[in-house]
């Protein structure tokens, strides 16, 4: 026999239901509208372009760091560098270009010399990496309608010391990802496994962290760094699934002649940037839309603000358009009186001269 009790549970489990129904479809809605809204597409392609511009230089000035830290970091381990970057230059180059440009350019940079290339290089991938991150810390500003709250240059140099930072990360991060299986192996050879069983949960963890720190230091107010999560994760997904896609679209046009020729490798690169930009952004929208509906203390304060902001702007604009239309008005009043006074005589004289030509 079901109780008074047991029915009020049941109500209120499809009342939850229907909530979170209902909120799900609003944060998807929004993020849709916002994606739209703020040409997200259109910016992924800008992000795109100035982060391939700057990876070839950024490879080259990374490289010739770590050749200044040969002792510190061994032989080996810069031999496994060289080894790691020709093969994926070899993916995206032709063995011609490989042999006759990068092996001897890489070489070179890696024995310490080329001081004045691998400065130049820094000073472009410094230029065009910090462009194309600018499009993101602004991206985010807009999508969470805190525009205005941190001012261009403020924005610009948030952009170039965070690119800086993943710089400095860089050059850690490269000689682990080169020689730290290879160094775990050989120091404990029985974890094999359990290395192989940990990358990948290691690797999502690190890379939704990643994002989620992102996006926490482009909101120009303070937020909680955990609620970048949820964009972070749809971020990931959403790169998973377009990788995948474009995996299989470049084999199947791979089998062909290709419509590119030998631009395929780089347009290929550029797609794949394209959609690592396109789904980092629209992990921002979602970011935004949850916190517009679950809004964070200082977050709804500053868009409170920015909102004062741009009402006293507006009502400013439209004081100064009505006192214009008022003066535009008082000049034509002006004008309209001048050409009656001038009218005036005019008219007298012809009235004296049609009475003349009576009289006469």
């Amino acid at each position: 026999m079901t109780t008074l009790s047991d029915a009020s549970a049941g109500v209120a489990e499809v009342s939850a239901r229907a909530r979170f129904r209902a909120a799900l479809w609003q944060v998807v809605r929004g993020t849709s509208l916002s994606a739209f809204r703020y040409r997200v597409t259109g910016l992924a392609a800008e992000a795109a372009f100035f982060t391939l511009l700057s990876l070839p230089p950024l490879v080259l000035g990374l490289i010739g760091t770590l050749g200044h830290f040969r002792s510190m970091l061994g032989a080996d381990t810069v031999a496994d560098i060289r080894t790691w970057v020709i093969e994926k230059a070899q993916t995206v180059l032709t063995q011609q270009s490989v042999d006759t440009v990068v092996k001897p350019l890489l070489d070179d940079v890696l024995r310490g010399g080329r001081v004045e290339l691998v400065s130049l290089s820094f000073l472009v991938s410094l230029w065009a990496g910090s462009r194309a991150l600018n499009v993101y810390v602004d991206t985010i500003t807009i999508a969470y309608g805190l525009s205005g709250v941190r001012g261009v240059v403020r924005t610009r140099l948030r952009a170039f010391f965070l690119y800086v930072g993943g710089l400095g990360v860089g050059l850690v991060i490269i000689p682990v990802l080169v020689a730290g299986p290879t160094l775990v192996l050989h120091w404990l050879p029985e974890g094999a496994r359990v290395l192989h069983l940990l990358y990948w949960p290691v690797l999502i963890v690190v890379s939704v962290v990643f994002l989620a720190l992102l996006y926490y230091l482009s909101v120009p107010v303070r937020t909680a760094w955990w609620r970048g999560v949820p964009g972070g994760g749809v971020a990931l997904a959403i790169w998973a699934l377009g990788s995948l896609i474009l995996r299989l679209y470049l084999d199947g046009s791979a089998s062909g002649v290709t419509v590119y020729g030998s631009l395929g490798a780089a347009i290929a690169v550029l797609a794949w940037l394209y959609v690592t930009a396109l789904a980092v952004l629209i992990g921002a929208a979602l970011n935004a839309e949850i916190d517009k509906l679950w809004p964070g203390e200082y977050t709804a304060r500053a868009r409170a603000e920015a909102a004062e902001a741009q009402a006293k702007a507006a009502e400013k604009h439209l004081h100064a358009a009505a006192e214009r239309a008022e003066a535009a008005e008082a000049a034509a009043s002006e004008e309209r009186e001048e050409e009656s006074s001038e009218a005036e005589p005019a008219a007298e004289d012809e009235d004296e001269t049609e009475a003349e030509t009576r009289s006469a």
